[in-house]
């Protein structure tokens, strides 16, 4: 096995970005990103777009308690936006993860979300099919992960964060702690190194 653990955001830098300061710093633009929200204030996520890095957009929740940078950018048509609801959008990425190019769900039948997709009957309910979400790239922060890239979360970081490690043909990832190879509980690891490829320690907050 390779030992994943990177030094530096920059180190993480050969082709691609950790952090999204480190993204901003790289210089990457025309960028698609997938996330649950469209960030918040003026930092992290809300600062790419606010710097005109992201071409579109796809999420849940646009509009958060604080997303003023992208409610400007929307209203002036600088950026795109593609909804998906919460649980389609984890499906999308579970999907793509698993190697299903597709799948039929009755979420959004009969709405705006469905136009233009195609529609079918199953015993008698309708569905509306759905493609899977893979991704260049994927920014994942962890709770604990080892130097083989192993990964444990905590609380709401298993939410997305599994399914976004999966989806992706690169993921690099941010973990709060750092554990010795064996000290994981194997039923505990949530995603297995094999999905991972660059690990970075960003210590902060409770041990």
């Amino acid at each position: 096995m390779i030992d994943k653990f990177v030094r530096s955001a920059a180190e993480a830098l050969a082709g691609s970005a950790v952090l999204i300061d480190a993204l901003i710093e790289q210089g990457a633009s025309d960028l698609v990103i997938v996330s649950n929200n469209a960030g918040t204030g003026r930092t992290g996520l809300a600062r790419l777009l606010e710097l005109r890095r992201v071409r579109k957009i796809v999420c849940s929740f646009p509009r958060t308690s604080d997303p003023v940078v992208f409610e400007e950018l929307f209203q002036a048509g600088l950026i795109e936006l593609e909804i998906v609801p919460q649980g389609t959008l984890a499906e999308r990425l579970r999907a793509a993860g698993a190697g299903i190019p597709a799948f039929y769900t009755q979420t959004a039948y009969g709405t705006r979300l469905a136009e233009g997709k195609e529609t079918r009957a199953f015993d008698g309910r309708h569905y509306v099919m759905e493609r899977a979400l893979p991704g260049d790239v994927a920014l994942v922060e962890a709770w604990r992960a080892d130097r083989w890239g192993n990964l444990t979360y905590r609380e709401s970081g298993r939410n997305f964060n599994p399914v976004m490690a999966a989806a992706a043909t690169l993921t690099i990832v941010q973990t709060q702690h750092v554990s010795e190879l064996g000290a994981l509980d194997p039923e505990a690891i949530v995603t297995p190194g094999l999905y991972v490829d660059r690990v970075l320690h960003v210590p902060y907050g409770d041990p």
